[in-house]
């Protein structure tokens, strides 16, 4: 589980490791495609959104993305959420850092911030890391 600095707390994991020994969260927002949710999808039995976003690459539909990430966000100041792709690391990371910049950190030190709170190898491509940016600078 992941603090920010707003208080927000947001488990991140991910779905091709074994489910943590926690309960299981109030909601989830999940990430990837038709594939991962056929695979994975089916153990998930509490309410949850996927976000179509191939491993390695951005969301299908970035501005639909941006506006699960700023409910996600939202729902996390009074339930208990998880984000989560197969690795946990990538995309994971990069909604984690967009998560960072709702909570009030600075956009440019927000992939180092989820690295250190997080997961080290968080944001893994150099288009995830200019999405975080991008979202920053979309906010409304």
């Amino acid at each position: 589980m992941v603090e920010f600095p707003d208080g927000v707390q947001v488990r991140g994991r991910g779905l091709g490791r074994p489910r943590p020994d926690e309960p299981e969260p109030g909601f989830g927002l999940y990430l990837g495609t038709s594939r991962l949710r056929r695979k994975h999808g089916g153990g998930i039995t509490w309410p949850h959104e996927w976000i179509t976003w191939p491993d390695f690459l951005l969301p299908v539909k970035p501005a639909e993305a941006r506006r699960q990430i700023k409910a996600l966000h939202e729902r996390a100041k009074v339930e208990t959420v998880e984000v989560a792709c197969y690795g946990g690391a990538g995309r994971t990371g990069t909604v984690m850092a967009c998560l960072a910049v709702l909570s009030g950190v600075p956009a440019e030190d927000a992939v180092t911030w989820v690295r250190e709170h997080y997961h080290e190898r968080a944001v893994e491509t150099p288009w995830q890391r200019g999405w975080v940016k991008r979202f920053a600078g979309r906010l409304d």
